[in-house]
């Protein structure tokens, strides 16, 4: 017996168009607002922006802040790079801090990972069978502040910026999966927020 072709259901379905949501959207039962809103789950959620996963957006942020992005257009998960600049840049996002929000008997160790990885299309939901950088450049963002007591990940002076070219990345000798703080700082040096988007500019003519 002849076998059924197989039904891509993800490309009949196409993919959603995420919108921008203003915190007080509810949870609805049977057609009825309850009082818990969108808000209440970021508030629940994402409120520790000290730890690893919830910081690494944050940086994200910060970046797409200081380099004009439009935030009014919801962020896409699934790129192949985490932001895109207003001149069209690409941009891969690393993040690091001495200090977690966890219990620590020291600062942690600074390394940023530079890996290459096989990119994934949301328009038509396949995978690149190479593996590749699909940057063109890279920021590692550091949390650079020491003291637990003070730190706070939204005061922009904490952080310092670190930028490098995909040219640079991939012709760094070392290791092709990580990179350290003395090694970076080696190749380039550091900015402050307001220096960042020109200093994107700069490392990109590199390519």
């Amino acid at each position: 017996m002849p076998t059924k072709p197989r039904i891509n259901y993800m490309e009949k379905l196409g993919q959603s168009t995420p919108t921008i949501k203003t915190g007080h959207e509810t949870l609805i039962l049977q057609s009825k607002s309850l009082n818990f809103s969108l808000l209440h789950f970021w508030q629940w959620s994402v409120s520790d922006i000290l730890s690893n996963a919830t910081r690494g957006r944050l940086a994200e942020f910060i970046v797409a802040t200081a380099v004009n992005i439009d935030i009014k257009v919801v962020r896409n998960e699934w790129s192949k790079y985490d932001l895109e600049t207003p001149d069209k840049i690409k941009l891969e996002i690393k993040s690091a801090a001495y200090l977690q929000s966890w219990y620590q008997s020291e600062k942690s160790k600074i390394s940023f990972s530079i890996k290459s990885s096989r990119g994934w299309e949301r328009e038509t939901n396949r995978q690149s069978d190479k593996s590749e950088r699909h940057a063109d450049v890279y920021v590692f963002c550091l949390l650079k502040h020491e003291d637990k007591e003070t730190v706070n990940p939204l005061d922009l002076s904490q952080w310092e910026f670190y930028v490098l070219s995909v040219k640079q990345v991939n012709n760094y000798e070392r290791s092709q999966h990580s990179i350290t703080l003395k090694s970076l700082r080696k190749l380039t040096g550091a900015v402050d927020y307001n220096k960042l988007s020109d200093e994107i500019k700069t490392k990109n003519a590199l390519n």
